[in-house]
C-alpha cells in the first residue's frame, strides 16, 4: 500500500523538552489500553497553530478515543499529548481552561434563553461578569443569533441550535477547538452554512480545531489536513490533495452493467490504464483508472463486442471516499453513525 507523503509527526520540542509554540496540539506515541485490549496503538501527530484539522476513522478506530485524551476526559496509558502547551496528564486544568469541545449531541438547555446557555456555560469557566457580557456579545455576533438572544432554545431550528453550541464553545474564548460532528442531522444549506462560519471563526478569532465527520464532501471542503486512523493506527495524513493523490488511478469510472458475469471484474481489470476494481454490488463497479477517457472507451466497446447493456456509466476525479476505501477497505459513509456522549470537561480548577 503506497503512503502519501507525510509532514512530520514527530513532536517538536525546545531545549527544556517542551512543546514547539508553533504546535498548537502535538501528539506522540500515544496508547489507550482497556485491559489487554488496545484501542490506541502508538499514534503521534501534530496540529499546526490556525490549521483545521480532520479525523476521519470507522467507528472503532478510535478517533473518539483520540479526543478524549485530548480533551482530558479519559488518562492516556502511555506516550503524551500537548495541547496548547500543555501536557494532558501533568496539566489536565491549564488545558481545559485553553480549550472548546462541541460534542455531537445538543446539550443546550432547551428551556432556558440563547443568552441564559450562554452564561451558564462562562460562569461554569469563571469568566468574570464584564468580560461574560462582553464574550457573549461577540460569540452571539459570530454566529449569527444576535437578534435570538432572547429566544428560548426550543424555539430555534436544527441549524440555529447547532450554532448555538458553537457559540457555547466560544464563550470562555478558548484557542482550540474540538467539534464532533458538527453537522450531524443538519440539511444541506445548514450544513453549508456552518461550515462557512467555521471558515470565518477560524479566520477571525486565530482558532485551532481539531473535527471528526462522517461527511467526505465537509473534511474536503473544511479542512486543512486529514489523519486517517483504522484499528487504533494512524493509516494516512496529509492535505486533501495529498491524499487524493496517494491513490493510484486519477479517474474514477462507475459502470453498471444490465447482466452480472462472473469474469466482469477480471476482464476490467485487464484494461491498461485500470489500478483497481471493487465490486460493489451485482453488476456494479467501481474502477481506478489513470485514464477515465480511453477506459470509458474501452468498457462500451467491450459491452459492445459482447452483446451487453450498460445501464450506467459514470466517470469522476478520485474523492476522499477513494482515499479512504484504499487505506481502510471500507467506506466511510456504509458506516453506522454511532452517538458519542461526550462529557462536558470539568470546569477549570475542579477535581480531574
Amino acid at each position: 500500500m503506497t503512503r502519501p507523503a507525510q509532514p512530520s509527526t514527530a513532536m517538536n520540542l525546545d531545549s527544556n523538552g517542551a512543546a514547539a509554540p508553533q504546535a498548537a496540539i502535538a501528539v506522540e506515541n500515544i496508547v489507550k489500553r482497556y485491559g489487554d485490549f488496545e484501542a490506541v496503538k502508538g499514534v503521534s501527530f501534530s496540529v499546526a497553530d490556525g490549521e483545521i484539522f480532520g479525523l476521519l476513522g470507522p467507528n472503532g478506530a478510535g478517533k473518539s478515543t483520540l479526543i478524549r485524551m485530548m480533551t482530558t476526559l479519559i488518562p492516556v496509558t502511555a506516550g503524551k499529548a500537548i495541547v496548547a502547551g500543555h501536557d494532558v496528564t501533568r496539566e489536565p486544568d491549564a488545558v481545559r481552561r485553553m480549550i472548546g469541545v462541541i460534542p455531537q449531541a445538543l446539550t443546550s438547555d432547551q428551556d432556558l434563553t440563547v443568552e441564559e446557555n450562554l452564561s451558564i456555560y462562562a460562569k461554569l469557566y469563571s469568566v468574570p461578569r464584564a468580560q461574560r457580557e462582553k464574550n457573549i456579545a461577540e460569540v452571539l455576533e459570530a454566529v449569527d443569533l444576535t437578534k435570538w438572544r432572547s429566544a428560548q432554545t426550543k424555539t430555534l431550528s436544527g441549524g440555529m441550535r447547532r450554532r448555538l453550541e458553537i457559540a457555547r464553545g466560544l464563550v470562555h474564548d478558548p484557542s482550540i477547538f474540538f467539534l464532533d460532528e458538527p453537522t450531524t442531522g443538519l440539511d444541506p444549506v445548514s450544513r453549508i452554512a456552518v461550515w462557512e462560519m467555521l471558515n470565518h471563526l477560524k479566520k477571525t478569532r486565530n482558532l485551532t480545531m481539531l473535527v471528526t465527520t462522517h461527511y467526505m464532501e465537509e473534511a474536503d471542503r473544511l479542512c486543512d489536513r486529514i489523519a486517517i486512523v483504522d484499528h487504533g493506527t494512524l493509516v494516512a495524513l496529509g492535505t486533501p490533495v495529498e491524499l487524493k493523490q496517494s491513490v493510484p488511478g486519477s479517474n474514477v469510472v462507475e459502470v453498471q452493467f444490465a447482466n452480472e458475469h462472473e469474469e466482469w471484474k477480471a476482464r476490467l481489470e485487464r484494461f491498461p490504464d485500470v489500478t483497481e476494481v471493487q465490486a460493489q454490488s451485482a453488476g456494479v463497479y467501481r474502477i481506478l483508472t489513470s485514464n477515465g477517457s480511453r477506459t470509458t472507451t474501452q468498457l462500451v466497446e467491450l459491452a459492445a463486442s459482447l452483446g451487453e447493456l450498460l445501464t450506467s456509466l459514470s466517470v469522476q476525479n478520485t474523492s476522499l471516499d477513494d482515499v479512504f476505501v484504499h487505506y481502510t477497505g471500507r467506506q466511510l459513509r456504509d458506516e453506522q453513525v454511532k452517538t458519542v456522549n461526550f462529557v462536558m470537561p470539568p470546569r477549570p480548577g475542579s477535581r480531574p
